[in-house]
C-alpha cells in the first residue's frame, strides 16, 4: 500500500534563470529545468516570476497583453506535464488572462500528478520607474492562500509580496511550512555602486524575517541577467539572483550567485520548524486581541 502522506524532510529546487525574448523558448528551457531539478533530487520545484518573457514592465505597452494566457493554459499544460513525468510540485509564475482587459500576476502550484490545485494572484502591485506593473495587473482577489500538495501544505507569494509581513503571517496562519516568493527584481545600472548591496540585503533580511517571526522556511527564486525593453527605452534592469531557501530561524541554508543561472536545492525539515516554534513560540504569544488597527491604512487619530 502506498503511504500518500506528505515527507516530513524533501528536497526544493529553485529555478533561477535567465530569459530570452523568445516565449516558447523560456517555457522549454524552464521544462528542461524541471526535469534537471528532479534529477538532483528536488520533490518540489519553483520557477521564478514571469518565466516566460523577459521582464516587460519596464514600460507600459497595449501591445504586451498578448503575452497573457489563461490558467489552464500552455505554461500550466506544458508544465503539468514535466510534473507528473518527474514526479514533482510545480510553481508556475503565470501572466494570467482572465478575461478581456483583466491581466493577474499569479502563480499556479500544480501536484505531482500535473494536476492545478491552487492559484494565487499577486495582492502587492508596485509602481515604480521600470516596474510599471500596475498598467499590467489587476491586484489579486483570492486572497493569501495555502495549498496541500504531495510533499505538504505550501503557501504561493509574488515578488513585491515580499515586503509585506502581513501576506507573510497570513499565509503561515494557514498552516504553511514553506513560502515561495517567485519574484524579478534587481538593480537600476545607474544606482548599483552607490545603493546596490544595501538594496540586495534589504530583500534578503526583509524574507529571513518572515521566516523568524513565522518559524517557517521562506524560498526565494528571482530571475538573472541583465534585460533592457525592446524599444531601447531605459538602461535596463539588472537582476540580481541570489535565489536563496531561508530556515526557520532566518539562517540561509542554500544561495545561488548573483549573475548566473542556477539550480538551488536544499532541504525542507519539518523537525526544524518545530523544534524552533517551541523555543521561540512568536504565534503563541501574539495578542491577537490587540491588533484591530492593522485593518486600517494608517491610524491618524494618536492616543
Amino acid at each position: 500500500m502506498t503511504d500518500l502522506r506528505p515527507p516530513a524532510r524533501y528536497q526544493v529546487g529553485l529555478v533561477q534563470m535567465a530569459m530570452s525574448a523568445d516565449p516558447n523558448a523560456n517555457v522549454r528551457r524552464a521544462v528542461a529545468k524541471v526535469a534537471e531539478a528532479a534529477a538532483a533530487g528536488a520533490q518540489l520545484v519553483c520557477l521564478p516570476e514571469l518565466f516566460r518573457s523577459q521582464y516587460f514592465a519596464q514600460r507600459e505597452d497595449p501591445a504586451l497583453f498578448d503575452l497573457a494566457e489563461p490558467i489552464p493554459g500552455p505554461s500550466t499544460e506544458a508544465l503539468g506535464k514535466a510534473a507528473k513525468q518527474a514526479g514533482v510540485v510545480v510553481i508556475a509564475p503565470v501572466f494570467e488572462r482572465r478575461a478581456a482587459g483583466l491581466y493577474h500576476n499569479s502563480a499556479a502550484t500544480i501536484d505531482a500528478d500535473g494536476r492545478v490545485v491552487g492559484i494565487y494572484r499577486k495582492m502587492h502591485i508596485p509602481d515604480d520607474p521600470a516596474y510599471y506593473e500596475k498598467f499590467y495587473f489587476t491586484p489579486g482577489d483570492l486572497g493569501f492562500r495555502a495549498f496541500d500538495t504531495r510533499v505538504g501544505r505550501i503557501g504561493t507569494l509574488v515578488c513585491w509580496d515580499q515586503w509585506y509581513p502581513e501576506g507573510a503571517r497570513l499565509t503561515a496562519l494557514q498552516g504553511a511550512n514553506v513560502l515561495f516568493y517567485p519574484t524579478a527584481i534587481g538593480w537600476h545600472p545607474k544606482e548599483k555602486a552607490t545603493q546596490g548591496a544595501q538594496q540586495l540585503d534589504a530583500w534578503r533580511t526583509i524574507q529571513r524575517s518572515h521566516a523568524i517571526a513565522n518559524g517557517c522556511y521562506v524560498a526565494a527564486v528571482n530571475r538573472v541577467g541583465l534585460e533592457r525593453p525592446a524599444s531601447g527605452e531605459g538602461d535596463g534592469i539588472e537582476f540580481w539572483g541570489s535565489s536563496f531557501l531561508s530556515d526557520p530561524f532566518g539562517a540561509v541554508v542554500a544561495e545561488a550567485p548573483t549573475d548566473r543561472e542556477a539550480i538551488l536545492v536544499g532541504e525542507i525539515d519539518l523537525a526544524r520548524i518545530e523544534e524552533v516554534r517551541r523555543g521561540w513560540p512568536f504565534l503563541r504569544d501574539r495578542r491577537v486581541d490587540a491588533y484591530a488597527g492593522i485593518g486600517s491604512r494608517f491610524l491618524d487619530d494618536h492616543p
